[in-house]
């Protein structure tokens, strides 16, 4: 299974088999608001916090993956998860409502693809029937912790990130269980921390795009394949900064990736309009977007194999008060559709 120096391949070819994607409001006047299964209308969805309604976000999107393939919480071993809120809470206390044996993640806003190579990883092997994993971000709940309330009305650069509100979850299992055509995952590459020394909390993809570059060259080192083998190279939250930064990266290591197919699941979520400046972020970026948009583009027949980036600052409004710089992840996925 092990390839290269930072890759696994899953020759079991792990299989997506359901998927709940749940937004918030703002979400639900995205481009992409199609492919939720559900929105809620407000931020607090009938709680007394945003760190509530983040629980609820995600105990609705597992429960609506699971409904989809009529199976109980008690058939399945293992819930990974995690999310952007000190000590995962949203994610251990959801844990706590749906019953599944736990494992918390945190990997930053690159938590959606940790957790999907860790959950192949655990079905390739032997070690579970099915694996439920997912990761959430709330607008409020995050912005709150990491920057400023919002009730503070604090105005942000133009190289600020909206994070959104929202879950994406999958049940994972093996290809025996989805015979036909579906989403097997086929390998994955884990990133290492790179910390180039940026310090900046509003340009988090600048600080992002060269871990992902990073896994990205190590994905294609690994398995000895073109960028071009891919229908779509998908990067999490780098946004209009990161993406550009990513480009330039790529062109420093003569690396030849087509501009078209290397696209940003911040910049794929909303619309022109919404007042998002550099684009989307958070936990639930990646994870809706490719449990929503990307795996509904598969079964459509617009891409057969695709690889996701997602990326993450591993930062905390701790290490921001004493100064530090901001250490950055990737960690990438390759799905194709079989």
């Amino acid at each position: 299974m092990k390839k290269g120096n930072g890759s696994w391949v899953f020759p079991n070819q792990p299989t997506i088999l359901t998927t709940g994607v749940v937004g918030g409001p703002f979400e639900k006047n995205g481009l992409l608001k199609d492919d939720f299964d559900f929105f809620y209308n407000d931020l607090w969805m009938g709680q007394k916090s945003y760190e509530n309604a983040h629980r609820v976000l995600i105990e609705d999107a597992v429960q609506t993956a699971l409904q989809k393939k009529k199976i109980s919480p008690q058939q399945v071993q293992f819930f990974l998860s995690g999310d952007l809120i000190n000590q995962i809470t949203p994610s251990s206390f959801a844990a706590r409502s749906i019953g599944i044996p736990y494992i918390g993640l945190f990997g930053a806003c690159s938590t959606s693809m940790e957790g999907l190579a860790l959950s192949a990883m655990i079905i390739n092997g032997g070690g579970a029937d099915y694996v439920v994993t997912g990761a959430a971000s709330h607008n409020a709940a995050v912005e709150k912790q990491f920057r400023y309330p919002t009730e503070y009305g604090s105005q942000k650069p133009p190289t600020a990130q909206w994070t959104v509100t929202g879950a994406g979850y999958a049940l994972i299992g093996t290809r025996e269980q989805e015979v036909n055509p579906a989403p097997r995952i086929i390998s994955a590459t884990i990133g290492k921390v790179l910390d180039l020394g940026l310090k900046d909390p509003f340009n988090m993809g600048g600080a992002m795009a060269p871990a992902a570059v990073e896994t990205i060259t190590q994905h294609l080192e690994d398995l000895n394949i073109e960028p071009s083998y891919y229908d779509l190279i998908v990067t999490g939250d780098l946004g209009t900064i990161g993406r550009n930064v990513a480009l330039e990266l790529f062109d420093q290591r003569k690396i030849a990736i087509d501009k078209s197919m290397f696209q940003d699941c911040g910049l794929m979520i909303y619309r022109d309009g919404q007042p998002v400046q550099a684009g989307g972020s958070g936990a639930g970026c990646s994870a809706t977007v490719l449990y929503g948009h990307l795996l509904n583009q598969m079964k459509g027949g617009t891409y057969k194999r695709i690889l996701v980036v997602a990326t993450g600052a591993l930062l905390s409004p701790l290490t921001f008060q004493q100064n530090e710089s901001i250490p950055c992840i990737a960690h990438a996925v390759a799905i194709e559709w079989i």
